[in-house]
């Protein structure tokens, strides 16, 4: 897998949160943080929001070495990683994950009401930015002017096609037998005597002297070419 090599950015930090261990939902009308031992959290640290990517991360941090103790990547908000509970709003079920597919849900607790407000306003804010960008962006798109790659009416093109040589009009060139003389017609075989038309002629025996000084026989043969009507 290719590595994420896009900026980090910080969106929130709060010095003090804590966290709590929370039962299975009773029901499904939501959480409660009544629920919970709110005077015994099980871990007190602070909280960051950082954006990386599409993704927003909340961690939970050492607030005096910067451990890390959890953390929880948000791909929507609101989504099901980050629920309010039902009878407060200082009070959160945020799901972490430990980078290994194994998850948890713990509760998210903020000592001061306006921490938590921060809390939903920057979450919020994270993904109102990333939408209102997406929709500039396509908004542009459909703004800029299509390229129209089709013929008009009348147009034409050339295309030029090289190493390609003429063919004659006549066609394709016969080829010489050998002495540089041109194939007989069809029907006659080298050595035969074309007659004039309208005539029976009979070819005798003969000798072809050939160029290498030997005589060859060819027989008799009789040719008739028959006359077309008009």
């Amino acid at each position: 897998m290719a590595e994420d090599n896009s900026y980090e950015s910080i969106l929130c930090v709060k010095s003090e949160v804590h966290v709590y261990r929370i039962p299975p939902r009773a029901s499904n009308r939501g959480y409660r943080a009544a629920d919970w031992k709110l005077d015994e959290p099980a871990w007190s640290g602070r909280m960051k929001i950082t954006a990386k990517g599409k993704l927003a991360y909340i961690k939970l941090e050492d607030k005096n070495t910067g451990e890390l103790f959890a953390q929880a990547p948000v791909e929507q908000y609101p989504g099901s990683v980050v629920e309010a509970v039902t009878d407060s709003s200082r009070y959160f079920v945020i799901r972490i994950e430990d980078g290994n597919g194994r998850h948890a849900f713990i509760g998210l607790g903020f000592a001061d009401r306006g921490d938590s407000f921060d809390f939903n306003v920057e979450l919020g804010a994270k993904w109102v930015k990333q939408e209102g960008e997406l929709a500039k962006m396509e908004a542009t798109q459909s703004d800029a002017p299509k390229l129209d790659l089709s013929f008009k009416e009348g147009q034409t093109i050339k295309i030029s096609i090289g190493n390609i040589k003429k063919k004659d009009a006549s066609g394709t060139k016969p080829r010489p037998v050998a002495g540089g003389l041109l194939p007989p017609p069809p029907g006659i075989k080298a050595g035969g005597v074309i007659p004039p038309p309208g005539s029976q002629h009979t070819v005798t025996p003969a000798q072809q002297q050939t160029n290498s000084g030997n005589y060859i026989s060819i027989p008799t043969m009789t040719i008739v070419v028959m006359e077309s009507g008009p």
